[in-house]
């Protein structure tokens, strides 16, 4: 096990050679980031990959996350990536942003059991970078013992790691000294794992809400019959083709007529079938019924002033009561008073 100070100019050289000289050999590295110091293996070096797993005390159900130095990476180690994974790289990238997203199946490495992803992310740290652009791809995981706090400097990862570890490169004090967040894009919507340094708010203002569903399309025929049921103005029912069925059912309602509806009260009398005779129209004689039109029943208010005087200009006889027996307009029937029966499906 060997220190070596990445913040001595002088020294600082040297100690990135012993690192990448660590790194080809298959040892693990303890380096610094910009959120914790991290445990690094070479990606493609299956055996370094399960040395780094047992240092941590960690089984292969938790692969490491793969760290890279240039964006250009991204694309050699990723496929199938959803149109916002560029725009967060580009905003968020380098930073303390983990993108889970489906592995190239051409890969030779063995993180463990991936399910056919990996998780990548670009650190924000100088020393970092560098070393990543002379190793490649790293297989890098929080530099402690799992279930242990997270190291925030050279001293804490050595407490815990030990001699498990080949080279240490210190870097002072960890800058952000809190993980990464990682946002699982292998799904739809999109899902934060773990929450750490980068907000879900940063991620909605760089591509929008992308954890949210979005709303489904209409299928071509909801389209046809949304667009069926708009007239030409955008008014809905007023397609010339509604119109004209109404009009066409319209007369064929009113001429059968055996079939009345719920609603259909008698009609008032039309005016033509009242009688037009003169105004004094004698009295039916007592014990004789009046004859009254079959379809208009007789008034049972006062007689009008027409009958009084004519009653009155009699040679006295008695004025007889307007007789009540005459035939009379039938009654509607009962209706239930609260309008029309509502059909099974249609809402309340």
């Amino acid at each position: 096990m060997s220190v070596h100070d990445t913040q001595n100019p002088e020294t600082r050289e040297d100690a990135l050679a012993a690192a990448v000289d660590a790194v080809r050999g298959g040892g693990l590295i303890v380096l610094p980031t910009d959120t914790v110091y991290g445990i690094g293996a070479d990606a493609f070096t299956p055996q370094a990959v399960q040395d780094l797993l047992e240092a941590k005390g960690r089984g292969r159900d938790t692969p490491p996350p793969v760290l890279i130095g240039d964006h250009a990476v991204l694309m050699a180690l990723a496929t199938d990536l959803p149109e916002y994974v560029e725009d967060l790289a580009e905003a968020l990238w380098p930073g303390a942003l983990t993108i889970i997203l489906t592995a190239q199946p051409s890969l030779t490495w063995d993180l463990g059991e991936t399910r056919g992803t990996v998780a990548l992310r670009m650190p924000e740290d100088e020393t970092a970078l560098e070393l990543l652009r002379r190793t490649g791809p790293l297989a890098v995981s929080s530099a402690n013992r799992h279930g242990k706090p997270a190291a925030t400097s050279v001293l804490d990862a050595a407490t815990q790691l030990g001699d498990a570890v080949e080279v240490y490169l210190d870097g002072g004090a960890a800058r952000i000294g809190a993980s990464s967040t990682i946002l699982d894009a292998t799904v739809t919507p999109a899902e934060i794992v773990r929450e750490g340094a980068i907000t879900k708010q940063q991620i909605i203002d760089v591509v929008g809400d992308i954890f949210t569903a979005p709303e489904p399309e209409p299928s071509e025929e909801e389209a046809e019959d949304a667009a069926g049921e708009q007239g030409e103005d955008g008014e809905p029912g007023t397609s010339t083709e509604s119109a004209e069925s109404a009009s066409d059912a319209a007369p064929a309602g009113e001429a059968d007529g055996d079939a009345p509806s719920v609603l259909d009260l008698p009609s008032e009398p039309e005016l033509e079938s009242v009688p037009q005779g003169p105004a004094e129209t004698p009295l039916a004689a007592p014990g004789e019924d009046a004859a009254a039109p079959s379809d208009v029943a007789p008034s049972t208010s006062e007689p009008s002033t027409a009958e009084a005087s004519t009653a009155g200009s009699d040679s006295g006889s008695p004025v007889s009561e307007p007789s009540t027996s005459g035939s009379t307009a039938a009654a509607p029937e009962d209706r239930p008073d609260d309008g029309p029966a509502r059909p099974e499906h249609m809402p309340g």
